[in-house]
């Protein structure tokens, strides 16, 4: 009842940002994700991602979970990473828990956030590096 609202709500997510049409993707609580994850799109994520994740902006829900590497240009975290995240904007928000190193041009972290890893200021002056994301052949699971 309530997953096919959800489902609508998400396929109309996409919104009007100066004329042109601003892709943005839901991954809700249910979904959990094994492998890498490369979107180039806006990405909001609620599930699970088992594996490293690269998008052009996160908003991470108190339920997401990365276990993996991050990589965005701008990020707003308030759940769980387990490894690195690399952004140009970050915000760690009070309910965020990151287990790895964060690298990032401009920070903000809020009262209560945990970050168990080293904070390195990345110079705005220096070219960006581009993403890499190799794209894996689907495994098959005879069973």
């Amino acid at each position: 009842m309530f997953s096919n609202n959800r489902q609508r709500e998400a396929s109309s997510l996409a919104t009007t940002n100066g004329g042109g049409k601003r892709q943005f993707s839901v991954l809700g609580p249910d979904v959990r994700i094994i492998g890498n994850l490369s979107a180039t799109a806006d990405l909001h994520l609620d599930g699970t991602i088992e594996g490293d994740l690269a998008c052009a902006t996160l908003v991470q829900g108190t339920e997401g979970r990365v276990i993996g590497n991050v990589r965005a240009e701008t990020a707003r975290i308030a759940g769980t990473i387990e490894g690195g995240v690399s952004a140009r904007n970050i915000t760690i928000e009070r309910s965020a828990r990151i287990t790895g190193d964060v690298e990032y041009e401009t920070i903000e972290i809020e009262n209560g956030a945990q970050v168990d890893g080293r904070l390195t200021h990345r110079d705005a002056t220096a070219a960006s590096k581009p993403v890499l994301v190799e794209v894996l052949p689907p495994i098959n699971q005879s069973e």
